[in-house]
């Protein structure tokens, strides 16, 4: 079926998925019926990669204990390894997520259960072994590189959306220190654990995203100059996003987005 502006209506459900799916960082612990977890799993099967090497295989995690465990390594080792990082910047123009104090990171580390309570996890390991079934150009930086992670990235991009789709929130967590991860689960060598995807229904309704305009990043035929952003013209930028994600942040945790803030 067609619309009135000649783009069809499947077009349509699809720009309104992705633009109004946001992450979302408080989910309930409300269990989720399995066949929801699986019409995910079968969205993710179908990612493309490059010569169809399929380099994916997935981790369910429904098990509290050990669901409790994965978030207590991440906040042990990646989130502390990411407030340290975070420091280097100045105060506004950290992530939003570690724009506290020291004494206020411990407490949440220490406190925090995070997604560590939502009704299930999705942990995507990579096989890089697999992915020589592409062309041998795309193996210059080895294993790890390359088709291996555009194939990861492909498939939880489309786990996300099936998640929205059926009225789930979900995260991003990237991994950077996998191999505590890989010891809770039992995750062989020479596997790459790179993302945790919690999912379950959202605690609190999510607030718009936000996005460049589409002009702003396009050229026509050739690299169009007067778009060319300066180290000034970035640093004005990084400025101006963080003032709009710090309350998107906000509200993901608590809620409690003030009402100024609210569109």
């Amino acid at each position: 079926m067609t619309s009135e502006t000649g783009l069809t209506t499947d077009y349509g459900l699809l720009l309104d998925l992705v633009s109004t799916r946001t992450s979302v960082r408080k989910l309930k612990p409300d269990p989720v019926p399995d066949e929801y977890i699986e019409a995910i799993l079968e969205v993710g099967r179908w990612a493309m990669s490059g010569a169809n090497s399929q380099p994916w295989e997935f981790i369910v995690v429904k098990d509290p204990e050990t669901k409790a465990k994965l978030f207590r390594v991440y906040a042990e080792t990646d989130y502390e390894f990411a407030y340290w990082m975070e420091q280097q910047r100045v105060p506004e123009l950290r992530h939003p997520s570690f724009q506290i104090s020291h004494e206020e990171a411990v407490i949440r580390s220490r406190t925090l259960k995070g997604w560590g309570i939502a009704p299930f996890l999705i942990v995507l390991l990579g096989d890089g072994r697999r992915q020589w079934g592409t062309v041998q150009s795309a193996h210059t930086y080895g294993i790890d590189q390359t088709h291996l992670t555009d194939g990861l990235a492909n498939v939880s991009m489309l786990m996300h959306l099936a998640g929205a789709a059926l009225g789930l929130g979900s995260q991003h967590v990237t991994i950077q220190m996998e191999q505590p991860f890989k010891a809770v689960l039992g995750v062989p060598e020479p596997l790459r654990l790179v993302l945790i995807m919690p999912f379950g229904y959202p605690e609190f309704d999510s607030m718009p995203g936000t996005r460049r305009p589409l002009e702003g990043m396009v050229h026509r035929d050739r690299y169009d100059m007067s778009k060319f952003m300066t180290h000034e013209d970035i640093l004005k930028y990084l400025y101006e996003l963080r003032g709009k994600m710090v309350p998107i942040y906000r509200n993901a945790y608590t809620g409690n987005a003030k009402p100024e803030e609210r569109p």
